[in-house]
């Protein structure tokens, strides 16, 4: 585990806060997202309204590098996308952050390898499916990146990841590269969370991230949220102690969750940790 994660997690007492949504509290202050950068645009059309949704006293200066959620496997290889993300990468790297977030990955890549098996004959290749490791966990290693990295995934039906491809899967890559400090759930409904945690559980001994979003519905054709179709923080708090008790050690909250959300799950965490050192 990265010295990062692990200090973070012993100070405090294994289980650590995160953030909330940020594009949430960016249209809150007024910003307008209707825009293919979405959140990433008030970097440079409004970078005050970045410094004022984060709070003062944050610590660690996380950077995310987002994937847009959606089944685009079959159109994007693992090539392109290291070719989209690499420059990004290699910057962020040096941008002083403490930790890259590769959040909302909605799927594996598969590549298509040829087994020519030593035979000339073109006619006798061999054609097999095999599983290539995210393209992201192969730039962190080509780009030899220092900083430490998670990969967090998002879900729309409990077991697997947006794009259908099995989440122990993903888990499973992430798990096999040591660039990788913690993996997780992002952007899913509360109401799956507790399945996905034991499915990574079987996969992963690296730390547990888990910011779900409030459950409400996007409506993609609107571009705009469903209201009333999620659930109360009072809800979303109630399942946060049975996750941690799961094996989840980093929670926090993602779309439509607020700065409200995170000062409720940090008064769950410090109440729960204060009645299990009250029992020992």
């Amino acid at each position: 585990m990265s010295s990062l994660i692990a200090d973070l997690l012993r100070q405090t007492g294994g289980t650590a806060v995160i953030d909330g949504g940020l594009a949430t509290e960016l249209e809150r202050h007024g910003a307008d997202l209707n825009d293919p950068l979405w959140s990433a645009k008030c970097l440079f059309s409004s970078p005050h309204l970045i410094r004022q949704v984060h709070s003062p006293s944050f610590r660690f200066k996380f950077v995310h590098t987002l994937t847009a959620p959606g089944d685009y496997g079959d159109a994007i290889t693992v090539e392109t996308l290291k070719r989209f993300h690499r420059r990004r990468v290699q910057i962020l790297a040096d941008s002083g952050a403490d930790l890259l977030a590769f959040e909302t990955v909605p799927n594996k890549l598969e590549a298509e390898s040829i087994d020519l098996a030593g035979r000339p004959d073109i006619s006798q290749q061999r054609k097999e499916k095999k599983v290539d490791p995210v393209a992201y966990a192969q730039l962190l290693k080509e780009e030899d990146i220092k900083i430490p990295a998670w990969f967090s995934f998002n879900s729309k039906d409990g077991v697997n990841v947006v794009s259908g491809d099995s989440l122990m899967e993903c888990g499973s890559i992430a798990e096999s590269c040591n660039k990788v400090v913690a993996v997780g759930i992002n952007c899913t409904p509360p109401r799956f969370i507790h399945g996905l945690i034991v499915l990574l559980k079987k996969v992963t001994t690296k730390p547990i991230v888990i910011y779900p979003n409030s459950g409400e519905t996007y409506d993609a054709d609107l571009k705009e949220w469903v209201q009333n179709t999620g659930v109360t923080d009072e809800d979303f708090i109630s399942y946060v102690s049975k996750w941690c008790e799961l094996g989840a050690s980093l929670v926090g909250g993602c779309c439509r969750t607020t700065p409200a959300t995170i000062r409720k799950i940090y008064s769950a965490l410090s109440s729960s940790q204060s009645a299990i050192l009250a029992t020992k």
